[in-house]
This record gives structure tokens, sequence and C-alpha cells, in this order.
């Protein structure tokens, strides 16, 4: 089974309690960015000891970034390829899916395309709790341009951290609930995945960041505390707490 969820923060709690009991044998999991890499330690073990534990259960995770993880140490691992795509490993079974790739999987096709801006950056700091790389660079946006041409701009699958400009627009005008606002530093981020969700033929478009689970508009779903199957978008699990 494919399965997809939200913002992680690297919360061990959540993960021991509603996540791994949904996952079974080759199961993938796909997390809309905020894994938390770099920020796992916890209530069980340290971040590498979890991550083992991770290695041993037979699944997969396979993660974009967000605005929370550590990217001076993710960057340093060693690019592969995985199912068509660039990659790194942080275990066998524990995946970093890049920014503006695509990969096939199951038959299916996903393009990818990570990074977000921390509203509460003046609470972290530099290097330590936040870094420059949450947000792509121009080489990025290149890639994901050059690989959705070779794709003829057709892809199963679009999985991203942050959201087209006129959905994050939807969801704070039509919506009584409050979600994050769309950031200044984060505008040129929105408008590149706004003008994508114009021009890309998907069958359905997941993404995280804004601390809410709705169904939007033109096949959107915004992720965050459940998990649903990525193909009939049913959820599968769901909590009811905020981990920030």
């Amino acid at each position: 089974m494919l399965y997809i969820t939200g913002d992680i923060h690297g919360n061990q709690y959540k993960w021991i309690t509603y996540i791994d009991p949904v996952l079974k044998e080759n199961d993938i999991l796909f997390v809309t960015g905020d894994f938390g890499f770099g920020f796992f330690d916890g209530m069980y073990d340290n971040e590498n000891g979890f991550f083992d534990w991770i290695e041993n259960r037979n699944y997969f995770v396979c993660f974009i970034d967000g605005n929370h993880e550590n990217f001076e140490v993710l960057n340093a691992l060693p690019i592969q390829k995985w199912n068509g795509g660039n990659v790194h490993f942080v275990r066998k079974n524990i995946i970093h899916l890049m920014r503006g790739e695509i990969y096939t999987i199951e038959n299916h096709s996903f393009f990818v395309f990570g990074g977000g801006y921390s509203m509460d950056r003046i609470y972290r700091k530099e290097g330590i709790s936040w870094w420059k790389e949450e947000l792509p660079n121009q080489k990025e946006y290149f890639n994901a341009h050059m690989n959705l041409n070779l794709h003829q701009f057709k892809v199963d699958y679009v999985l991203t951290h942050s959201a087209p400009s006129e959905s994050i627009f939807y969801l704070q005008t039509f919506r009584h609930f409050h979600i994050k606002n769309m950031e200044y530093e984060e505008v040129q981020l929105d408008t590149f995945l706004e003008l994508l969700s114009k021009k890309i033929d998907y069958s359905h478009w997941y993404f995280g960041h804004f601390h809410v689970d709705l169904d939007i508009w033109k096949s959107q779903t915004a992720l965050f505390n459940c998990i649903r199957n990525i193909f009939t978008n049913e959820i599968v699990q769901e909590w009811d707490f905020c981990d920030g």
C-alpha cells in the first residue's frame, strides 16, 4: 500500500502511536515535508537510534523536505538514484525525495518539490534550528521545470510542502479557522507552485505546511493529522493533537 501524511516534526510519540501501527511490510509512507530530519531526538531514543528502529520495521518512508529539517546534514548525504529520480538515503528504507524530481512507483509518476519558510524563524538560530536552504534556489526551480518538460508536464501525483498561492488564498478566505499565512519570503515558491498548477496535468496534489486536514479545490488536499491512502484519498488513520 502507498500512504501519505503531513508534517511529522520529528515527533517520536506520533510515529509510535499513530503511524507505525498502520504500516505493514513493503508499504510506503510519503511525508509532505517537515519530516523533522535532525530533530528526531525525543521520547524514546536519539535520532540515530530511532532511525535504526524504523529501518528494522521493513516499510519505506519517503519524505520531501519542508522548512523543519537540518539541511546541513541532509544535503551532505550522497546523491543516489531511486525509481528514476535523485534521492538521499538516510537509511535503506528512509529516503529523502529531492526537489524537482520525478519518480515512478507502482506504475504511477510522482513529482515532488519541497521547501517552505519558517514563520517562527525569529525564535530559531541559523545553523542550529533553521537553515537558509529551507527555501528553494534557482537550480532547484530549473530542475523541476526541466524534469516536468521531459514528462510533457503530465504526472499522476504532485507532492509539495507548501501550496500554490491561489490554494493558500482559498484556505485563508473560505475557511473559518486559522492557518499559517503566506509569508512574503515564501511568495516566490508559492507563485512557482501556482504556475505549475496551471500547467501540470495531474490526478491529485497533496501538501502539508498549513497544519490543517482538508480536501480543497482542483483535486488538492492539505495534510496534517491524518494518514491517507494516496490512490483513493481515504483517511486510514487520524489523531487530534497539535505538535507545532
